[in-house]
């Protein structure tokens, strides 16, 4: 019968693994061998948790380069390692720790477009709901739907920031082909990314727009989102924005109170 692991073995080997070279000193004997093989096996370990955060932060590997994102993510891992054996979960906390690393102390804009990468994974990960369709908002008569609710698709991300975040992250993509000219600037910009179609997107949004997003997602009424608008943009076109909006499957479907 085979033994369990103990919990001081599985303790001491994600020690290990975390760095500390002597956490297996009760285990192993002076064998060079043994630990030849558990530093193949540490090392393979490292490169698929900075690999796994490569992949959930893409846009900050390509603002500060491979090398120094392996040498953070080695770090990171280091002193949070992951909490579940699901790799995709790994890094949740990578955003808040840019914000005290040292090295990231220069670049004030990487935690933010850091959250930015975070929003387009749980964008990704979110679960469908149907949407809220032109076809049923003209159809709807214009005082029940201004009376309704229609909360954001549950992919939604909204972000509004006084800096140009949305535009370094913009630029800064796998897709993106030039990201010269896009300086770090104190330039108010809104994003939102949502998956629709299932497939995640991103639009920039005006600050009405932000406005009247962010009033749904309080969970007030169209009308009342509509006036939120309005008042950042008297001069909102009011049908233009809210049609730009339901093209992006920003909104869920109608709640009517009656």
């Amino acid at each position: 019968m085979v033994e369990p692991i103990s919990d001081g073995f599985e303790a001491a080997f994600t020690a290990l693994l975390a760095g500390d070279e002597s956490a297996l000193g009760g285990w192993l004997g002076a064998d060079a061998g043994d630990q030849a093989r558990l530093d193949v096996y540490r090392n393979t370990v490292a490169k698929a948790r900075v690999d796994a955060l490569a992949g959930l932060y893409p846009t900050i590997e390509r603002l500060v380069g491979p090398d120094w994102f392996r040498q953070a993510g080695l770090i990171f891992a280091g002193d949070a390692p992951p909490s579940s054996p699901v790799l995709d979960l790994f890094g949740a906390e990578f955003p808040a720790w840019l914000e005290t690393f040292p090295p990231a102390l220069d670049l004030p804009y990487l935690a933010a477009v850091a959250r930015l990468d975070q929003a387009w994974n749980q964008a990704h990960r979110a679960p469908d709901a149907p949407v809220l369709s032109g076809r049923v908002a003209t159809e709807t008569p214009p005082a029940r739907l201004f009376a309704s609710r229609a909360g954001l698709h549950p992919s939604a991300r909204l972000f509004w920031f006084d800096w140009t975040v949305p535009s370094i992250w913009i630029a800064n993509r796998a897709q993106a082909v030039d990201a010269a000219g896009v300086a770090w600037e104190a330039q108010p910009e809104g994003l939102l990314i949502v998956r629709h179609a299932q497939v995640v997107t991103w639009r920039r949004l005006s600050r009405a727009e932000w406005s009247f997003l962010r009033a749904c997602q309080r969970g007030r009424t169209l009308g009342e989102a509509a006036q939120a608008a309005f008042a950042i943009d008297p001069q909102l076109n009011l049908a233009a924005m809210f049609a730009g909006l339901l093209e992006a499957g920003a909104l869920s479907t109608l709640q009517s109170e009656t």
